[in-house]
């Protein structure tokens, strides 16, 4: 299967090296790779020129955008800016993070999963953070999710759903989409994935409004999106993100903001969210 990669940067210079360098050694490895640097002010822009000139599929774009480090809508522009240079002759299409070590097997392995179910959409492995020496579970990780740097889509599911979303919460629109157009979603937990910065740590304090913004742009109404923030702002152990999370959704609510998803494709999402959490309780 052919393989194209996007890597959004913004100041990777510590861990870029690393995850170029894990992909470089696949055993299948990608078509293409295209690193975009964001505005980066360190030596982001040396490394990859350094791997681009050795390799002829890895590619550099420079882009300026705001420093700010919100969730979203900037990683998404850049994924964006790295997307239109490509041509269509993938099969996958994937949006990894520049601080990630994947195994070498790691595309081999998606690939023998695609082949093997035509409705896999999205396929990815699993999440590992160092603590104390050991590299252990990131305590965001879920079998029914895939972490939004690890992102790897069929080419008919990625543009069934519309591709992907220029807002926070993009990265769970996107399964809920694939689910709502019948594709299914695999994660493998025999495929570890050494995260070097775990998420989240680089969002400013401005964003701490925008989870619950984008529980209101996928259409979880009310009741959903005060369990999930509940749900979230315990795994996170902060009441005041739980608060965080509410306040966003009324403001969002009383502005009106654009929606993510049609009617019935919120109705759908609904419904499921519901069958999720009362499965749980049985």
């Amino acid at each position: 299967m052919n393989f194209y990669i996007i890597i959004p940067a913004h100041n990777e210079q510590d861990s870029i090296g690393l995850t170029l360098d894990s992909l470089v050694h696949q055993t299948l490895l990608p078509k293409k790779i295209v690193v975009v640097n964001d505005n980066s002010t360190d030596e982001t822009q040396d490394i990859v020129e350094s791997y681009s000139a050795k390799y002829n599929y890895i590619h550099l774009i420079n882009t300026t955008s705001s420093n700010e480090h919100l969730p979203g809508s900037k990683i998404i522009n850049a994924f964006y800016k790295g997307f239109d240079t490509l041509d269509e002759n993938y099969d996958v299409i994937c949006k990894f993070d520049a601080d990630l070590i994947f195994p070498n097997d790691y595309l081999e392995k998606l690939s023998k999963h695609f082949h093997h179910n035509n409705r896999f959409g999205m396929v990815s492995g699993f999440c590992y953070i160092e603590k104390k020496g050991d590299w252990i579970l990131e305590n965001l990780t879920r079998k029914d999710h895939i972490r939004g740097g690890l992102k790897a889509y069929r080419k008919d599911c990625f543009i069934e759903i519309g591709k992907l979303k220029s807002s926070m919460g993009w990265d769970t629109v996107d399964e809920l989409l694939a689910k709502y157009y019948k594709w299914d979603i695999l994660t493998d937990e025999t495929l570890h994935v050494k995260h070097l910065k775990p998420t989240g740590i680089n969002y400013n304090k401005a964003s701490k409004y925008m989870q619950g913004e984008a529980m209101y742009k996928m259409r979880y109404g009310f009741i959903i999106t005060l369990i999930s923030a509940l749900k979230l702002a315990y795994r996170k152990r902060s009441f005041t993100l739980f608060t965080d999370y509410m306040a966003g959704y009324f403001k969002a609510k009383k502005n009106k903001i654009d929606f993510l998803v049609t009617a019935e494709e919120g109705k759908f999402i609904r419904n499921l969210r519901w069958k999720g959490m009362l499965e749980k309780f049985n």
